[in-house]
């Protein structure tokens, strides 16, 4: 699995346009409006590199509105709502 982040610059009108067009692609779980230097933040999950490159090049680079984006590749994930739910297993 390659997990990615899309950070995305769009015209300040066309934000939330935007946001609800990369929501709706498969392989974009998350979208997250954020404030700083990027407008939104995409989560991408897809099983190959190829995936991606098809989504960031064919697909969001589609999307009106957007002026750039910047994607970064996850090597590895650290989160502890995945290691909670790990060691929480079997109890109630």
């Amino acid at each position: 699995m390659v997990t990615a982040i899309v950070l995305v610059n769009a015209e300040r009108d066309k934000i939330n346009d935007v946001a609800e067009e990369l929501v709706n692609f498969g392989e974009i779980s998350e979208v997250y409006s954020v404030g700083g230097r990027y407008d939104l933040v995409a989560i991408s999950r897809v099983e190959r590199n190829e995936e991606l490159a098809e989504l960031v090049t064919k697909h969001i680079a589609t999307i009106e509105g957007i002026r750039n984006t910047e994607t970064m590749i996850a090597f590895k994930t650290y989160s502890r709502h995945d290691l909670e739910r790990m060691f929480s297993v079997g109890m109630e």
